[in-house]
């Protein structure tokens, strides 16, 4: 087997040539400190500031609004803790949703140990939030709503100016983890009303360990991390100047690129799930249709199969898959989205996600179409759980 199909983009992306060619000189020749007085560090000051123009440009901030950290993981902590910590004095609830990444999730549970109240605002079917359930829970106590952009297992894009404008009304901050939208989905904080939000670079063909904070200016916040004065004396550590170079750079590229890698990336997830529906039959689509999910998101449940076992299958097959969020596949616990949604146990265990980007074409649509069905095929024939599913009539 040589060919290698890679479907598993809302992991992680490759780090684009370009990106990497304007991060090189930073580990090389222009690697002073850019907290020092000489003149080497001029040229990383400089550098760092153009990356941070960069970025609050493809989200419309301002860039004295953007700080660099070095992930989604951080910056979603960020948010929550700082928000909940510098604004005790006004309340201590936080409302949030049951589908978050589990950096938003394990966070929340964290505050919870720690005097705060958190609410988890359930979703329908398809993964979308009520939004006359988030006014009913908003009180005078609240002080932070946490929603995510966009879904990183089925690809939900929430109703973030909807919500945003609610909170605006309620005079609550608005955080989105939009580690999932940045770069495949157009973004403007200023007409969303966002007051927070979190990115990574790795997921918009940027380098690993490093993203950036969108922090409205006026936000009360208190800082993760401790120590020197960097970024504004919001988070300290020295200042991962190749890193910083790369997101500005990979950003660009990605906001430039955006509305014909969306159009492009939207034909093929369309084809690929129609053409896995239309082949394996008692297939299920996680989430939405249309343009309510990311452009580059398919996620089906096959009743009958294993998760875990048919992601083998797929390598075998040279194809890189997932069962849901990279950061929890070592996990055998069913997916806590899935579950959320309303899939039953053993639907959840049978869900994979493909996730396409900018190295996938037709061709590999074709090669999935083609090894995948053939798959499931063999992998039910010797599963007693589609033995007793075809007894039970198909129920």
């Amino acid at each position: 087997m040589n060919k290698i199909v890679y479907m598993d983009n809302s992991a992680t992306t490759f780090t684009k040539p370009e990106v990497l060619e304007e991060m090189i000189p930073y580990f090389t020749n222009n690697f002073g400190n850019p907290s020092s007085m000489y003149k080497m560090s001029d040229v990383t000051k400089k550098a760092i500031a153009v990356s941070r123009e960069r970025v609050a440009k493809a989200i419309n901030a301002e860039p004295q609004e953007i700080f660099f950290t070095a992930g989604g993981s951080e910056g979603d902590n960020w948010a929550l803790k700082g928000i909940a910590f510098a604004n005790r004095n006004k309340g201590n609830h936080i409302i949030t949703t049951v589908i978050e990444h589990h950096a938003i999730t394990h966070t929340g549970k964290f505050l919870e140990k720690n005097g705060f109240e958190v609410t988890y605002l359930t979703v329908d079917e398809q993964g979308f939030i009520n939004l006359d359930e988030l006014k009913a829970a908003i009180t005078d106590k609240t002080i932070l709503v946490s929603i995510m952009f966009a879904n990183n297992e089925i690809g939900t894009i929430q109703p973030i100016k909807e919500i945003g404008k609610i909170c605006k009304e309620k005079n609550v901050y608005f955080h989105t983890d939009a580690v999932q939208a940045v770069g495949h989905v157009p973004i403007d904080v200023k007409d969303m009303n966002i007051d927070l939000l979190s990115m990574a670079g790795h997921k918009f063909y940027g380098p690993k360990g490093i993203g950036a904070m969108y922090i409205r200016k006026g936000v009360k916040i208190e800082n993760l991390i401790h120590g020197g004065g960097q970024e504004k004396g919001k988070r300290a550590s020295t200042e991962n100047t190749p890193g910083i170079v790369g997101i500005g750079k990979a950003i660009e590229l990605a906001t430039s690129e955006l509305s014909e890698e969306r159009a492009r990336l939207t034909k093929l997830r369309d084809r690929l799930t129609a053409g896995l529906m239309e082949k394996i039959p008692h297939s299920k689509l996680n989430g939405p249709l249309g343009d309510k999910r990311l452009p580059n998101n398919v996620n089906l449940s096959f009743i009958g199969v294993e998760g875990e076992t048919l992601l083998l299958d797929l390598d075998d097959a040279g194809i890189s898959a997932s069962t849901g969020s990279a950061c929890a596949s070592a996990s055998l616990d069913p997916s806590h989205v899935l579950l959320a949604i309303g899939c039953k146990h053993e639907v959840a265990h049978g869900s994979i996600r493909l996730t396409l980007g900018a190295l996938n074409t037709e061709e590999d649509v074709d090669y999935a179409l083609e090894v995948i069905p053939d798959i499931i095929k063999r992998r039910r024939e010797m599963s007693p759980l589609w033995e007793d599913f075809l007894k039970r009539g198909g129920k």
